[in-house]
């Protein structure tokens, strides 16, 4: 497959995603989540929201076929895309050769440290989320020292409704909590399955997240937080009461002790881990901490 067939192909055509496949050997990994998408309207959505300047640098995690990579490089100053399955390489190689801003790497993004991108100058992340990791990710950029100015993704809807759930709603998690220490999250698009090559079985957003103000309250150790609501939420059916009276340390307290802490909060101790708000959530672990 010569070089200038690769760059002529139309990667938002299914017939030329599936002449690309074909020619190259390949077959769509479910569990590596790979469904290319066929909508040049909704990319336009994406680039949109993603509101890029000349002056960006961007993370894309999933390059697949380089459809949204290519789309954010001729715009963003420097655009570094991560491709776990080695088989796309020759191909996005070819059709990258041309665009000098764009950054390849062929890696498993679970087993990179995302923290160097940001410390490297990169402000955003713009991706279609390979669905079996979308989660993982996110929760690992959340949990980090540093973090993108911005994140702008699609992934399952489900996920991007747990994302942006308010306080006690069925979606109301972890992802709400950790996400919402440093982002405010909306979403902004639900794709039908009929715009991606193959059609996934579920549905799926555009989800924005935006770098949000500092909170009234921080928390005062971040890996405490993380592990008490991850701790929490792993029985979310409790009431928070017996949920610290029976943890392991350093989360555990006596009755006696929850009691005066849960009425000088204002918590009520029957109340169940959704329930509690991130300012809440914020104020107990800070509390437990001391």
């Amino acid at each position: 497959m010569s070089d200038k067939f690769i760059r002529s192909l139309n990667l938002t055509s299914p017939a030329d995603i599936r002449r690309a496949l074909d020619l190259l050997g390949l077959k769509p990994v479910k569990s590596q989540g790979q469904n290319f998408l066929i909508d040049a309207n909704i990319l336009g959505i994406i680039l949109k929201t993603a509101d890029l300047s000349a002056g960006d640098q961007v993370l894309e995690i999933g390059a697949g076929l380089g459809v949204l990579t290519e789309a954010l490089a001729r715009t963003a100053r420097r655009v570094v895309t991560i491709e776990k399955d080695s088989r796309f390489s020759g191909f996005l190689q070819s059709r990258f050769q041309p665009m000098p801003n764009i950054e390849l790497i062929i890696a498993d993004v679970m087993r990179l440290d995302l923290a160097t991108f940001w410390k490297s100058g990169i402000n955003k992340l713009v991706a279609n989320l390979p669905y079996s990791v979308g989660s993982a990710v996110l929760a690992d950029i959340f949990k980090g020292d540093s973090r993108p100015d911005m994140i702008v993704v699609t992934l399952q809807a489900e996920v991007a409704d747990r994302l942006a759930a308010g306080t006690d709603t069925a979606d109301y998690g972890l992802l709400s909590i950790w996400g919402g220490l440093s982002y405010s999250t909306e979403i902004c698009k639900v794709i039908s399955p009929n715009c991606f090559l193959p059609r996934p079985e579920v549905q799926s957003a555009i989800l924005r997240m935006k770098k949000r103000e500092a909170l009234t309250a921080e928390p005062s150790d971040r890996g405490f937080f993380f592990g008490l609501t991850k701790y929490a939420f792993g029985q979310r059916r409790k009431q928070m009461q017996k949920i610290l009276s029976s943890a392991p340390p350093p989360f555990s307290r006596s009755a006696q002790e929850l009691q005066k802490m849960f009425s000088g909060m204002g918590i009520d101790p029957r109340a169940r881990p959704g329930e509690l708000s991130l300012e809440r959530w914020i104020q107990l672990a800070n509390r437990l901490r001391a």
